[in-house]
C-alpha cells in the first residue's frame, strides 16, 4: 500500500500537535502518562498562586497544583485541584491553607489533623483564608500610623510652647549656660590630666602600698588558726562574764562598802575606843608625855646605872636627865 505525501504530512502533524499538548502539560506540572490522586480545595482569595507551585506537609512537598478554575461565574469561590505525589494518609480533618512568601510565588500548606479517617482520592479537603502579607502589614502599621500622627500633634504643640517660652532673655540665659557648661567640661579636663599626673607619679607608692596590703593579708591567712583561737578565747572569756554573777559580786561590793562606812563613822565619832583615840587631843598629849618619860628613864638609866644599881662605892649623885638624850620622840 503505497502511502501518499498528504498522509504523511498530516500524519506528522498530528504527531507533532499531540507532542506539543503533552509537553506543554507536562511544563504545567500534569503527567498525562500516569494517574494520581487528586484532592479539591475551595478558595475565595488563591492569593496569586499558579499550576504547577507545591503542595507541602511540614516543609515535605508532597503534590503540586494540578490545576485552578472558577466554580461559578460570578468567581465567588474557586476550586484548586491538587495532585498527590503518592498514596498519603491525610486525615480527613486536615485544613490546606495558601501561604504567601516574599522572595518566591505562592505554596500551598497542609496542615494535619488527628483524624483516624483518611481523605480519598476526588474528595475536597477543608481551608483556611489566611490574611496577605501585605494587609496584615498593613493592619499593624494602622494603629502605629495613628499613634505617630498623635505623637507629631503634641510635639508641634512642645515645640510652640518652648518656642514662645525661648524669648530673647532666655536664650541669652541658654547661651551662658552652654558657655558655663563649657567651661565646666574645660576644667573637668584639666582636673582629670592632672590626676593622671599624680597617679603616674605615685604609682611606685600605691603599687608598695598594694604588696603591703597583699602582705598583711597574707600575714592574716597564715596565722588564720592562732586568729580563730583567739576568737574562740575571746567568745569564751565573755560566755564566761556573762555565765558570772555579777549581781552577786555588786551585792558583795556594796555590803564590804557599808561595813567600811559603818567603821568610818565610828572612828570618826567619840563614842569608841577608836574615836576617842582619833578625835581626843588630851589622850593624844597624856600617851606622849608618857612615851617621853619612859624615853629619858631609859636614857637616864643608861647614863646613870650607879644611881639605880648599887653594888660597890660611892651611889650617883648627880641630877636625873630632865630630857631625853636624842629627843625625837615628840610630835610637833
Amino acid at each position: 500500500m503505497k502511502i501518499s505525501n498528504e498522509m504523511k504530512v498530516g500524519l506528522l502533524t498530528a504527531i507533532a500537535l499531540t507532542c506539543l499538548i503533552l509537553g506543554f502539560n507536562f511544563l504545567k506540572g500534569k503527567n498525562v502518562f500516569k494517574t494520581g490522586n487528586f484532592l479539591f480545595a475551595k478558595y475565595s482569595n488563591t492569593k496569586g498562586i499558579l499550576v504547577s507551585n507545591g503542595v507541602f506537609v511540614d516543609g515535605f512537598k508532597v503534590g503540586n497544583v494540578y490545576e485552578i478554575e472558577s466554580a461559578d461565574p460570578n468567581l465567588k469561590e474557586i476550586i484548586v485541584t491538587i495532585k498527590l505525589n503518592g498514596n498519603y494518609n491525610i486525615p480527613k480533618n486536615s485544613v490546606a491553607s495558601i501561604e504567601e512568601s516574599m522572595l518566591s510565588s505562592p505554596s500551598m500548606n497542609i496542615i494535619m489533623g488527628n483524624d483516624t479517617h483518611y481523605l480519598q482520592s476526588g474528595d475536597t479537603i477543608s481551608t483556611t483564608d489566611n490574611p496577605s502579607l501585605l494587609s496584615s502589614l498593613g493592619s499593624r502599621i494602622a494603629p502605629v500610623g495613628d499613634q505617630l500622627k498623635t505623637t507629631l500633634v503634641s510635639l508641634d504643640k512642645v515645640l510652640n510652647n518652648a518656642n514662645s517660652l525661648l524669648d530673647n532673655e532666655s536664650k541669652h540665659n541658654l547661651k551662658q549656660t552652654i558657655a558655663n557648661l563649657d567651661s565646666v567640661t574645660t576644667s573637668l579636663i584639666i582636673t582629670s590630666r592632672a590626676i593622671q599626673a599624680i597617679l603616674a607619679t605615685q604609682s611606685v607608692s600605691i603599687a608598695q602600698t598594694m604588696n603591703n596590703v597583699n602582705s598583711f593579708t597574707k600575714n592574716l591567712a597564715d596565722n588564720n588558726e592562732k586568729v580563730t583561737k583567739s576568737m574562740a578565747n575571746l567568745e569564751k572569756t565573755t560566755d564566761n562574764f556573762a555565765n558570772a554573777d555579777i549581781d552577786g559580786m555588786i551585792n558583795s561590793l556594796k555590803k564590804v562598802t557599808n561595813n567600811l562606812n559603818e567603821i568610818l563613822e565610828k572612828a570618826n565619832s567619840k563614842d569608841g575606843t577608836v574615836g576617842l583615840l582619833l578625835n581626843d587631843k588630851t589622850l593624844y598629849n597624856n600617851l606622849n608625855n608618857t612615851i617621853r618619860s619612859a624615853n629619858i628613864l631609859m636614857d637616864d638609866l643608861k647614863v646613870h646605872p650607879k644611881r639605880y644599881i648599887k653594888i660597890f662605892g660611892k651611889a650617883d649623885k648627880t641630877p636625873p636627865l630632865t630630857a631625853p638624850l636624842n629627843d625625837t620622840s615628840s610630835i610637833k
